[in-house]
């Protein structure tokens, strides 16, 4: 379940593929990466029972960034961020705790905060 207070950021580009020049695509994330890091660099998802889960979507907006990916260390996860293209995010929402993320050289920082159900 997404929380309505969140920011999201809404981005048209031009669709590739079969598609042709005058169709477009929407892309929705809410985390972007760019020449000035994560933004935004706090967020939150709503607690949920056991084995819940939320997403977190992220896009990087510039080649001129170190954040050309997203690392939650705590989890283990160490996802590329494509230029351009949505990256959904799967995280464990079944109990409070706070999340954080990175870029890969740890100079980009930010986290994600699990509210109580």
């Amino acid at each position: 379940m997404r929380s309505h207070r969140r920011p999201a950021l809404v981005l048209a580009f031009a669709a590739m593929g079969g598609c042709t020049k005058s169709e477009a695509s929407t892309l929705v994330a809410d985390v972007t990466a760019s020449e000035h890091g994560f933004s935004p660099a706090s967020l939150k998802l709503p607690g949920g029972g056991p084995g819940s889960h939320g997403t977190v979507t992220f896009v990087r907006t510039t080649d001129k960034t170190c954040a050309t990916e997203v690392v939650f260390p705590d989890l283990q996860i160490d996802q590329k961020l494509p230029l351009n293209e949505v990256v959904s995010i799967e995280l464990p929402t079944d109990a409070p705790k706070t999340l954080t993320f990175q870029c890969g050289m740890a100079m980009y920082k930010g986290a994600v905060v699990v509210s109580a159900k």
